[in-house]
């Protein structure tokens, strides 16, 4: 057994012990979901952080998610390397990006714990940095074709076309290359548009506008809650907007410690984003959140959440909590909810309006959540009621396995949606049954 592998055991005793101390003095906290949530009170974790996280096992054969009742799912293709984010093209083909955190020295005794953590979960290690094109020639719901579109990137994540220019978000800078239509592999190097600061929340999702003129980024913080100070998290936790004309960046949107997914909502043409919040503070506090952006808003990040609750841990400006924006809807605590796909009405057999949405997981909560691909129903361009589960089954029973981990969530060319799983190594296909 290796150093690390021994130091997580005893990280996975400490923090058991700590979670039944917390379970048995504040019981089960009612999950903060929707527009109006409850949210408990903060109870500040200290030193010694509620950390609990499935070891990572995969799909045994035959065995897969759970659909809900009147949905179907089998895997478009298998034994990819981490599938995080998925973009299909025009004439049908797949791409995937297959990238992961990387595997670092840890920063102190508390990130040696993390570290350790994520390892035995198969969450840090070392990254393909490539996307796979996959094509389904027969139409049977499985790709045939599987080739190495792009590699030696940069831990990869979001990808856009726009024309004969394909763009990619590493996590270090927005790059371009050029495309030709039913090219199986881009060869030609890439130019590299924007600069991002890498490390802590890595992943770079891409949107384009409506107008085709404009790419919005994910750029996450650093770190928790600016543990090493403001000037470390210049320019993050944010979206960007990069012009593509002009070729200038600038931040759209702030104080969003790590917006992942981003969709276009039709019925008020608003970006809508879902966003990780902050640990350290309970189960369910606060809870992630998904939520529409306007050029300008301000969501809190570090000193406060939901709106203007402050968070004690973090030196004030009374000014930044004042123009806190409440977000839309929330989506439980610490359910890493990362994927964003709007589903118009029908795309799946009984489901209306609304956003599919990938959660990876918790790891900082007692009971887990996430682990599931859920919908939020929309009307009138807003949230309009409870979430339904698309896929569940992810996680063991008993929470000590995790069969696979959710991300990135898109409609595939036959008008499927397709799920990157990143520990199962999986693109789910799901349709009516």
């Amino acid at each position: 057994m290796s150093l690390s592998n021994a130091f997580a055991g005893v990280v996975a005793l400490v923090g058991g012990a700590a979670r039944v101390s917390r379970r048995m003095r504040y019981g089960d906290a009612t999950p903060a979901w929707g527009a109006s949530p409850t949210i408990p009170e903060a109870r500040p974790q200290g030193i010694i952080p509620t950390l609990k996280m499935p070891t990572a096992r995969g799909w045994k054969p035959g065995h897969t998610p759970i659909a809900a009742p009147g949905l179907k799912v089998n895997a478009f293709a298998s034994d990819l390397d981490h599938p995080r984010w998925i973009e299909v093209f025009p004439n049908g083909d797949v791409l995937v990006a297959e990238s992961m955190s990387m595997d670092r020295p840890p920063r102190s005794l508390l990130d040696y714990a993390m570290v350790a953590t994520m390892r035995r979960a198969d969450a840090m290690g070392v990254s393909a940095n490539r996307i796979t094109l996959l094509r389904d020639l027969d139409g049977d719901g499985v790709a045939e074709i599987r080739e190495v579109f792009l590699a030696g990137l940069n831990q990869p994540f979001g990808m856009a076309l726009l024309n004969d220019t394909f763009y990619v978000g590493n996590t270090d800078g927005l790059v371009a290359f050029p495309y030709t239509a039913g090219a199986t592999r881009i060869t030609a190097p890439g130019r590299q548009l924007a600069a991002f600061k890498p490390a802590g929340h890595w992943t770079r999702s891409l949107l384009l506008s409506s107008d085709k003129r404009k790419i919005y980024i994910g750029v996450g913080s650093l770190s928790n809650i600016a543990d090493y100070g403001m000037e470390a998290e210049q320019d993050r936790a944010a979206i960007h907007e990069f012009d593509i004309a002009t070729g200038t960046d600038r931040i759209f949107a702030s104080g969003l410690r790590n917006a992942v997914g981003m969709a276009w909502e039709p019925t008020t043409g608003l970006l809508w984003t879902v966003v990780n919040e902050r640990d350290g503070l309970g189960d369910e506090t606060p809870p992630d959140y998904l939520t529409s952006v306007r050029d300008g808003d301000f969501y809190g990040w570090p000193y406060c959440y939901w709106g203007q609750t402050v968070d004690d841990r973090v030196p004030q400006e009374p000014a930044m909590v004042a123009r806190a924006m409440t977000p839309d809807y929330a989506l439980g605590g610490h359910t890493a909810s990362l994927g964003l796909c709007w589903l118009p009405a029908g795309t799946l057999p009984g489901f209306p309006d609304g956003m599919a949405i990938g959660q990876h997981g918790s790891w900082n909560r007692s009971k887990l959540s996430g682990y599931k691909l859920v919908f939020v129903p929309f009307a009138n361009g807003r949230p309009s009621g409870a979430p339904r589960d698309i896929l569940s089954g992810f996680l063991s029973a008993d929470e000590q396995d995790a069969y696979g981990r959710p991300v990135g969530v898109t409609i595939g060319p036959d008008r499927s949606v397709l799920l990157a799983d990143d520990v199962g190594n999986v693109i789910w296909r799901v349709t009516g049954a």
